[in-house]
């Protein structure tokens, strides 16, 4: 792979220059390139210009990444660390976020499509506000005692919270940064380590956020990032052994195939899958407000929000007004690349993606390689199942 052959800084607005992120993988603390050498191109969605490579991961990777958080977390460094010590390294990420909140949105911009000043009131704050929050959960997660008597004998019992173990991640593209905040901080907060996979369309916001928490002082080893395909990279890590629990954010197709692989050895699983969110108007409604609301609910980040209400229920005597205000309110929405301050609506994350919504399909577009296909527009994968 050679770094040279693609443009190391980034422009946004004003002028704004902002560095890419290592283009390798994090295991151990070590950036790596894959085992096979292979590696997978990141598309700019609004001029369809690869910025950038990113290797892509296979099972061996994998494995190294699942000994790599094996041994940390059974380390003096993690295990034993107080847990007032390790919030105040989650919370010195949450810092570290705040910092550089311009670049990672710009960051998410060029390689999700999306609009930087969304990025910047949205994205960014969700993952500062998560690490934020779970930092102050370190001291608090503990037991109980559990009164219990039987025989006409007094029995102590109790509970103890302890860490899974090491943890295996799976993240969407819609919402790149602040899907893997979500993931990564609970499982910091409790203790465990953790093996990510974003997404192979949206890979540079989880790997500099890996950045910025060896910079904010996580040992090495208990983050690591690995990008690659959901057919390889995914796969693996569900199906490896050594993975004590996995949590997806992705289609209800893909979720479904986890449990069942993870059936195989009990592996804790943990699922946030699709859905397909409704919106009502009735007549008493403020129609203003309402039609607007409906509007947002489904064209926000270009309708990719695995909430985006796609179905819109109106009560049969404002049905026109309604269908009016909202043709009225689309028509109002600005259409561009995401560095463009006027822009409401960014482009789809992919060509895939693309036609997909213009032909209303619901089949599977492509190779079928996306672990975690995320469409608020149409229905997800598990419509063509």
């Amino acid at each position: 792979m050679n770094e040279t052959a693609f443009a190391q800084t980034l422009h946004g607005q004003k002028g704004h220059e902002v560095h890419l992120p290592r283009n390798r993988m994090l295991i151990g603390g070590e950036w790596t390139e894959s085992a096979d050498g292979q590696c997978i191109d990141v598309e700019d969605p609004a001029t369809a210009e690869i910025f950038t490579r990113v290797p892509a991961g296979s099972a061996e990777d994998i494995d190294r990444a699942v000994s790599a958080a094996r041994k940390a977390f059974e380390s003096a460094s993690w295990a034993r660390m107080r847990p007032l010590d390790r919030g105040k390294i989650i919370e010195n990420i949450a810092r570290k976020i705040e910092e550089h909140a311009g670049e990672l949105a710009l960051l998410e911009s060029y390689d999700n499509g999306k609009a930087v000043h969304h990025a910047l009131a949205v994205d960014v704050p969700a993952a500062v506000d998560i690490f934020r929050y779970m930092a102050g959960w370190t001291s608090k997660i503990g037991g109980q005692v559990n009164p219990i008597s039987g025989d006409g004998q007094q029995y102590h019992s109790y509970s103890v919270r302890e860490p899974v173990g090491v943890v295996g991640q799976i993240v969407p593209w819609n919402y790149p940064l602040a899907m893997a905040a979500w993931k990564i901080a609970p499982a910091l907060a409790a203790g465990c380590t953790i093996v990510l996979k974003p997404s192979e369309l949206t890979p540079l916001t989880a790997l500099r956020l890996a950045e910025l928490a060896l910079q904010a002082g996580l040992p090495e080893g208990v983050l690591n990032v690995v990008t690659g395909y959901g057919q390889d990279a995914g796969q693996a890590l569900v199906e490896h052994p050594g993975v004590d629990k996995i949590a997806f954010t992705g289609s209800t197709r893909v979720g479904k195939q986890i449990v069942r692989t993870a059936a195989d050895d009990l592996k804790r699983v943990t699922l946030e899958l699709g859905g397909k969110s409704p919106s009502l108007i009735f007549a008493d409604a403020d129609l203003e407000k309402a039609t607007l609301g409906a509007a947002l609910a489904i064209f926000f980040n270009s309708g990719q929000v695995c909430l985006a209400a796609s179905r819109l229920f109106v009560e049969r005597s404002v049905y026109d007004q309604v269908v009016e205000g909202l043709a009225k309110v689309a028509q109002g929405f600005k259409l561009g690349h995401g560095r463009d301050p006027e822009t409401m609506l960014g482009p789809l994350v992919s060509r895939a993606q693309q036609i997909r919504v213009l032909d209303g399909s619901v089949a599977n577009i492509g190779d079928g390689r996306a672990a975690s296909p995320r469409l608020g527009i149409r229905q997800h994968w598990q419509n063509a199942d």
